[in-house]
């Protein structure tokens, strides 16, 4: 019987798709209780021939493509939602591996706790070019969203949700809470993401109840191009941009910009402890991070 769903959209990433899906036909949980979507965004490189033969050389594994013409990742997402067929579905990225017990973990998880709508694991960064000396754990965090709360099932902590290259939800929940938002979310080479967020606190607003899974572990990662100031800036002014479109959407324009101020602050403080002692590469980077941020949050955006 088919249990869980795992969705992965991917775009223009042919030889880390298969990296992941090495990870997936890896999982312990029985074969029969689990399917792969993938969902081909507009690829225009070889995901489509490397997919094929991949899935052909593994027949015992319910792999399967699809395709999803409009472009953006809430758009791949949501497609492959609609594609999948389990009551359970699990949400990864193309650039990740996933642990052995990456699809059992989910499904226990939900058989066990009648009220958990959703759940998210640990990510753990992977740099196959060596982690920068500039990179804080401020600075790591909107480039590889690094998460561990233990390793209990518990509740998430107050002020952190699911990362969305590491997330499951109740197709019921799906049903009745909506899909992502096709107004936020990766499209291409831009990087205004926001969709989980939106998603999440829509989830909250309900008061409905999702867990953190520490059998659940996804490792991201992060390429050498993704460890320049160039993308941390482009990044961070993107998360400012989807900050400040769903606080136009929420009607909080002014607490999120009053946030941001005491954001500074507490920037300011920790930029003059780096320089104290002589991390001044960190204190810089941290600098270009909230700056952009806060570009972003009072740009003329929608």
């Amino acid at each position: 019987m088919l249990r869980l769903s795992l969705v992965i959209a991917t775009y223009n990433r042919a030889e880390s798709l298969i990296t992941a899906l090495r990870s997936v036909v890896e999982q312990t949980a029985p074969k029969d209780e689990w399917e792969c979507v993938v969902v081909n965004n507009n690829s225009t490189d070889s995901t489509e021939e490397h997919f094929k033969a991949f899935a052909e050389a593994h027949p015992d594994v319910q792999l399967r493509m699809v395709n999803e013409v409009r472009q953006g990742l809430s758009f791949a997402r949501n497609r492959g939602i609609v594609e999948s067929e389990a009551e359970y579905i699990a949400i990864i990225d193309d650039d990740e591996r996933i642990a052995p017990d990456f699809i059992s973990s989910y499904i226990n998880l939900f058989d066990s706790t009648p009220d958990a709508v959703a759940a998210g694991g640990p990510i753990v960064a992977e740099y196959p070019s060596g982690k920068p000396c500039w990179m804080s754990r401020f600075t790591e965090r909107p480039i590889a969203n690094t998460m561990y709360f233990g390793d209990k099932v518990t509740v998430f902590p107050a002020g952190r949700i699911p990362g969305g290259g590491n997330m499951a939800i109740r197709r019921s929940a799906i049903r009745r809470y909506g899909v992502f938002d096709t107004s936020l979310g990766y499209v291409g080479e831009q990087l205004i993401g926001g969709e989980e967020c939106d998603l999440f606190e829509r989830l909250q607003i309900a008061q409905a109840k999702y867990y953190y899974v520490p059998g659940a572990v996804m490792y991201h990662i992060i390429p050498k191009e993704k460890l320049t100031q160039e993308y941390l800036s482009r990044l961070s002014y993107n998360v400012g941009v989807s900050q400040l479109r769903r606080a136009r959407y929420y009607h909080r324009i002014g607490s999120v910009k009053a946030k941001e101020c005491v954001k500074w602050l507490a920037t300011l403080l920790i930029m003059v402890w780096y320089a104290l002692t002589l991390q001044w590469s960190k204190a810089k980077y941290l600098f270009v991070m909230r700056k952009q941020i806060t570009r972003g949050l009072w740009s003329k955006n929608i």
